[in-house]
């Protein structure tokens, strides 16, 4: 069992604690520079983590437990214009990156309205292609509720935000509403703010771990985060991506930044713990760019 972690430290002697994480058979999932800051989303084995803790305090930097590392998220708007963005859903979207989350911004080409707020089929499947998808809703009950067809057949977990107090029965294809967080014209900076963003934060996290759990009855026959690491050493091409992670983890695959039609072949050689990955994962066209899709099968399916 891996515990994920979020290392943040300076860029001073960072060669030590990635050397550590790899010593002691743990994996990088995400690496952020700025400037001299750096930022480690990493797994570890659950018994060396206290290694890991004692390294960080040496370099002068910070360890907290990330409980949604490995994880892809959409946080979708109805529009890309500014009435919905950027405060309340660019603020959503950092909050959980804190937690771990590689999140995207997803914006509808025609949610503006309550009368004519649409969502493509292209739409749902590329929101359908993460762990999660938090749709950063408005400030009135009538909008909300008559934007259900937004989401109610999209087939991941869907958390709903919106400022009024809602019953989650209300909005039919919904696993759960955060109250509190509707359109704001300014940062999510106020108490009643944080308490909401914090309460997001434990919904999602519930869910994911519902996930996890169902996963756990048939897990992958590999883990995703062993799939990631074989790619990066086993696909030259993932070098000269200059794209923030180059590939995505998450709880049932990856997402490979590469064109699908020119590397799907080379991505199903990959050989990861003696299987072929093309023999224990459906690899598939991301409907994000071109991006090749890499979804596990379970274990059931291949024996």
């Amino acid at each position: 069992m891996y515990e994920t972690l979020t290392y943040t430290g300076g860029i001073h002697k960072h060669e030590e604690m990635n050397e550590l994480i790899e010593d002691l058979g743990g994996f990088i999932l995400q690496e952020t520079t700025s400037q001299m800051d750096l930022v480690l989303t990493l797994a570890v084995p659950i018994e060396d983590v206290k290694m890991v803790e004692a390294k960080a305090k040496e370099l002068l930097g910070k360890v907290k437990i990330a409980p949604m590392a490995g994880t892809e998220i959409a946080i979708v708007s109805p529009t890309l214009a500014r009435q919905h963005l950027p405060h309340s859903a660019c603020d959503i979207s950092e909050y959980l990156r804190r937690y771990g989350a590689k999140d995207n911004m997803i914006g509808l080409a025609r949610g503006a309205g309550k009368e004519i707020s649409r969502i493509s089929e292209d739409e749902k499947n590329l929101i359908a292609e993460h762990d999660l998808a938090v749709f950063a809703l408005g400030s009135f009950r009538e909008c909300i509720t008559n934007k259900t067809h937004l989401f109610e057949d999209i087939d991941v977990p869907i958390v709903v935000t919106g400022a009024p107090d809602l019953d989650v029965s209300e909005l039919p294809g919904a696993d759960a509403y955060v109250g509190g967080l509707g359109r704001i014209p300014r940062r999510l900076k106020r108490g009643e703010n944080i308490r909401a963003l914090r309460k997001l934060v434990e919904v999602v996290e519930g869910l994911l771990d519902n996930k996890r759990m169902e996963m756990a009855d048939d897990p992958p026959i590999v883990p995703s985060i062993l799939v990631k690491t074989e790619i990066e050493n086993q696909v030259p091409a993932i070098k000269e991506v200059y794209s923030p992670v180059p590939v995505v983890s998450q709880l049932d695959g990856v997402r490979v930044k590469l064109d699908y039609a020119k590397y799907h072949e080379e991505i199903a050689d990959v050989v990861v713990s003696d299987y072929r990955l093309g023999d224990i994962s459906e690899i598939k066209k991301s409907f994000m760019y071109d991006y090749t899709m890499v979804k596990l099968l379970p274990e059931t399916s291949i024996i």
